[in-house]
């Protein structure tokens, strides 16, 4: 996968509007991604990051410009394509987990397997070895209310990579932890991504990690204004 994009927005923009003005939330973003690489979007608060990831994610409809997935004018898909599309492509991680509380962790780290109709026996082996892959091996059938916070996000993040998408986007993982707790999950983040040969996009505040990805974009009055490697 090295070397070939997975992700890539052209000339994408998203308009909001607020009583008589329009406010141009992204005008104009050009964004790619190539197979392994560790892109970091930063930005001040309000400055759209979320919603580039949304649009980057086809969870929202752009008001121009085009998303490509794998390859694939998302533009051009029903909406069971693009789900089956972003099952099988791409991983999520969130600032809060957003686990399952009546299941444990290998039940919710299996669901994207099971939706993606894996069988029951395959998806639990496969979801078991990625929790032992987050250092969550003796907690596979611990509920999320009996699980730290950073255990908690391990579990999310396990949830993500289970698929082995192309790509992995996440929005401030971190920002819900403590800071030694983000510092370890920040490693795991960046090991993950190269032990497993994974892109990732992450929207942070956290400069540390911004600091460990291959590139940093820096998004600012709609437009993507500064990359530094």
């Amino acid at each position: 996968m090295k070397g070939e994009m997975v992700l890539q927005a052209v000339e994408l923009k998203k308009f909001y509007g607020q009583g008589d003005k329009t406010i141009r939330v992204l005008d104009g973003v050009d964004l790619e991604v190539m197979g392994g690489e560790r892109v970091a979007i930063v930005g001040l608060s309000g400055s759209g990051k979320s919603t580039l990831l949304h649009l980057l994610a086809g969870l929202d409809s752009a008001d121009a410009g085009q998303v490509f997935i794998g390859g694939e004018d998302i533009a051009n898909l029903d909406e069971k394509s693009l789900c089956r599309l972003r099952n099988r492509t791409l991983g999520f991680v969130y600032q809060f987990h957003y686990l399952m509380v009546e299941f444990s962790a290998i039940e919710n780290v299996a669901m994207p397997l099971m939706i993606g109709d894996a069988n029951w026996k395959l998806a639990n082996a496969t979801a078991s070895e990625m929790l032992g892959k987050v250092g969550l091996k003796d907690r596979l059938n611990h509920k999320p209310g009996q699980l730290s916070g950073g255990e908690r996000q391990r579990v999310a993040i396990a949830r993500a990579l289970v698929t082995h998408p192309q790509c992995v986007l996440a929005d401030e993982p971190t920002g819900n932890l403590d800071e030694k707790t983000a510092e370890d999950v920040n490693q795991l983040l960046v090991d993950l991504s190269c032990d497993l040969n994974m892109s990732f996009v992450i929207v942070t505040h956290n400069h540390d990690l911004a600091s460990r990805m291959d590139r940093t974009m820096v998004l600012h009055n709609g437009l993507i204004e500064v990359q530094r490697q």
